[in-house]
């Protein structure tokens, strides 16, 4: 249903909006111990993106129509929900409270990781497939430095 390209695209997109927000999220906070989680968070995500950036430009040129351009789109569209695969906005200097902010980036994660999993079954090119797979694992591995996190705080999550 979705061609290889075509994940790999929204995959870079999601991983460049956590990212994003993660950065933001460092001058929010003042805790050198969670500035650096949010650092390496933040990396991770951008490996994320290099990673499915490099496998796109591995595929090379590629060009398709506008139709089924749209047709993509709007199936897309109804798939998520009318999300733009964009994060929520957070205003970080309303978050109070490093818990809160742990939450907040859990359920990012706990999003991308949903998202991937329902763009599995439509994946028919098995090495694609093990690849979205793979950051399946990454993405619930930094679930739980985000919970040991939290763990460390005494936060209950």
């Amino acid at each position: 249903m979705f061609s290889r390209r075509e994940i790999l695209e929204i995959a870079v997109r999601m991983e460049k909006n956590g990212e994003n927000e993660y950065r933001k999220a460092i001058d929010a906070v003042s805790d050198r111990a969670l500035i650096s989680l949010l650092e390496w968070m933040a990396d991770e995500e951008r490996a994320h993106a290099d990673f499915f950036s490099r496998l796109i430009d591995r595929l090379g040129p590629f060009s398709k129509s506008p139709f089924v351009e749209e047709m993509d789109a709007g199936f897309l569209k109804e798939l998520i929900g009318g999300s733009s695969l964009s994060l929520k906005e957070v205003d970080f200097a309303k978050v109070e409270s490093i818990g809160e902010l742990l939450s907040i980036f859990m359920d990012f994660e706990e999003d991308s990781i949903l998202f991937y999993q329902m763009l599995l079954p439509m994946i028919e090119d098995s090495e694609t497939r093990a690849e979205v797979e793979r950051i399946v694992a990454e993405e619930k591995s930094h679930i739980r430095k985000l919970r040991d996190k939290m763990a460390g705080e005494g936060i209950q999550g």
